[in-house]
């Protein structure tokens, strides 16, 4: 039982909450790509802010939880399924996150996770990456720290310690932070346009030399939200301001170019958004881009799974050796029940085998009808 880890050790920090810009960003890369004690804090501080983003959750989550949904087996050296190893990692929720930490060193960088065996069970721990400095393979206790863990030298890695990513690699969310950072800008002001522009100001010229006339106007302005109607003295004058000439496409056309970046950063394709250009066809093409990029992930997750972490829950006694990961395959149903209903008239089909592929219970088969004879006859 391993209850005490290296993340035990590590000081928690707050992160800051300070407004970010391309400047940001920047700073952020010439700190991570420094030759003497690069830092990637600043970056992955810039990784957990944009992350918030709606729309570039919901792609990262599509295509995540596509890859994670796929079924996995464990296989002996014969090719053939060991059924119980396969259930007992089917029915653990740290074997799946530790699936989930391979798909995203994809977007946020070389990623370190440990592995914890206390009283509830195995527990799967992703070190901060601000703690982490990949190149050299250093953990530093505090993010702040010259010096930290080799933690490729220690006696854990491979077994308890699991590194996913290439060291040099920023990740995925490097590329989206411009676009979530410019989006964020049009969508401020955008807010301030509405602020200011939504109802036209009220102007009220009266004489503001006389308290009386002053406090009146000002009381006035005041309840105008509340009173459709007011009396004015014939010395004092009210209009409404003219309002802006724009109703904000320019802000707009920002936002959309933003979101189609982004989509096309994580999915390959603009799938479902573009409402006005779209059809099925090209729905359809983006549909295939983003299924070849989910198989993709589930190439790089088998690599990780049988060079590393296999291997390791082996030597820590979790399953038997020998074995090895790969997804199942995944069949077009509908090719397949097109290929089905060709072949009926001139072969046999076997009913089990319809009722697993496509869910039809076959009872019998059923009487030709007499040759000659229509279907209402």
């Amino acid at each position: 039982m391993r209850k005490d880890g290296y993340y035990t050790k590590i000081a928690p920090k707050a992160i800051s909450q300070a407004r970010n810009d391309i400047a940001t960003w920047k700073a952020a890369i010439k700190q991570a790509s420094a030759v003497d004690n690069p830092r990637r804090i600043k970056l992955q501080n810039l990784y957990k802010d944009i992350a918030l983003d709606a729309l570039l959750t919901s792609q990262m989550e599509n295509r995540r939880m596509k890859a994670l949904a796929s079924k996995f087996v464990l296989k002996d050296q014969g090719d053939k399924v060991n059924e119980e190893a396969t259930a007992i990692l089917r029915g653990s929720r740290w074997f799946y996150d530790i699936l989930l930490n391979a798909l995203n060193a994809h977007y946020y960088g070389p990623t370190l996770i440990e592995l914890v065996n206390d009283l509830s069970g195995i527990r799967v721990v992703t070190i901060p990456r601000n703690n982490i400095e990949p190149v050299s393979g250093t953990l530093l206790y505090d993010e702040n720290d010259s010096k930290g863990l080799s933690y490729r030298e220690a006696k854990e890695f491979g077994t308890w310690l699991y590194e996913f990513g290439h060291p040099s690699e920023f990740g995925l969310l490097n590329k989206a932070i411009p676009h979530v950072l410019f989006k964020r800008f049009a969508q401020s002001c955008w807010s301030e346009l509405c602020e200011i522009y939504g109802i036209p100001p009220r102007v009220m010229k009266t004489n503001t030399q006389d308290p009386a006339m002053l406090t009146r106007a000002e009381q006035m302005m005041r309840d105008m939200g509340a009173a459709a109607w007011f009396i004015i003295d014939e010395t004092e004058q009210f209009d409404f301001a003219k309002g802006a000439d724009t109703n904000g496409e320019v802000y707009d056309n920002l936002i959309r170019l933003c979101n189609n970046e982004l989509s096309m950063l994580v999915s390959g394709a603009v799938i479902g958004q573009d409402t006005k250009n779209g059809n099925e066809s090209k729905e359809t093409v983006s549909v295939n881009i983003l299924a070849d990029l989910i198989d993709s992930d589930k190439e790089m997750v088998t690599s990780y799974m049988n060079q590393a972490v296999i291997k390791g829950l082996f030597q820590i006694g979790l399953i038997p050796d020998g074995l090895r990961f790969a997804y199942e395959p995944q069949e077009n149903i509908s090719q397949l029940w097109k290929r089905a209903t060709e072949a009926m008239p001139y072969m046999e089909v076997d009913p089990a085998w319809v009722a697993e592929k496509f869910g039809i219970k076959v009872t019998g088969v059923k009487a030709a009808q007499p040759t000659g004879l229509s279907f209402f006859d």
